[in-house]
């Protein structure tokens, strides 16, 4: 059963501990879970290890828990916007496990269905495989990567209903779906609330049952992480 709750800081209450292991969706700016992530520097839990495809910028989504000092480990597959997290990894303040991208939804695919573990050619050969077992499939070898099963996972959806069902809005889909599977407790913040019912199944993105607690979302300025822009013609 899904429970909704005022606030984000209420659905986190008595959750998020030091030590955890905590799974965010969205890319870059895109599809965060805003209200949430502050909500968890409220808390104030420290050595928490981040599970997101990166961290955000200075000063925004999950670079305000690196200004916190909150985060001591990083599994990630890109983090080039942030000079903060530059900053502490070179320092040894933040450890990081680099993830090609591909790689990192698998394994957040593979724990929120129970699989344990899986063997893939991406990474064979490089960094990204030293100290990992390998195995040959059909002439080819493979490197074996861990699934990851979050103790929180925190998600951003544009609709849910009061079941706890998700739709996901364009692009701000990204990893949303992914890490809301992979979490043992997965709270969503959503856009727009609505009855059960009210949602068309075949649009339903994550179903309820992956879904412990709802909040709504706050209303805010949506950042753009880099602004392009064409030149008006002559």
């Amino acid at each position: 059963m899904t429970s909704r709750y005022e606030s984000a800081t209420a659905a986190l209450h008595e959750v998020v501990a030091d030590g955890m292991t905590i799974a965010v969706g969205g890319f870059g700016l895109c599809g965060i879970p805003s209200d949430l992530i502050e909500a968890v520097r409220e808390t104030g839990a420290t050595d928490l290890t981040i599970v997101s495809n990166n961290m955000g910028v200075d000063g925004k989504g999950l670079g305000l828990l690196l200004e916190t000092g909150q985060v001591s480990r990083v599994v990630a597959s890109y983090v080039g916007e942030n000079k903060l997290f530059a900053e502490q990894f070179l320092a040894g303040r933040l450890e990081v496990e680099f993830t090609p991208q591909g790689t990192l939804a698998e394994r957040l695919r593979a724990g929120g269905a129970g699989i344990p573990a899986f063997y893939t050619k991406t990474g064979v050969g490089t960094q990204v495989a030293e100290g990992k077992p390998h195995a040959e499939f059909d002439g080819d070898t493979y490197v074996l990567e861990r699934g990851i099963r979050a103790d929180v996972a925190l998600v951003h959806a544009h609709t849910a209903d009061t079941d706890g069902n998700l739709v996901y809005r364009y692009t701000a889909r990204n990893f949303n779906p992914l890490v809301a599977t992979a979490g043992r407790l997965t709270i969503a913040e959503a856009e727009h609330i609505v009855d059960a019912g009210r949602l068309h199944p075949d649009h339903i993105v994550t179903p309820g049952v992956f879904v412990q607690r709802l909040v709504q979302a706050r209303e805010r300025v949506k950042d753009i992480e880099q602004r392009t822009v064409r030149l008006a013609a002559a």
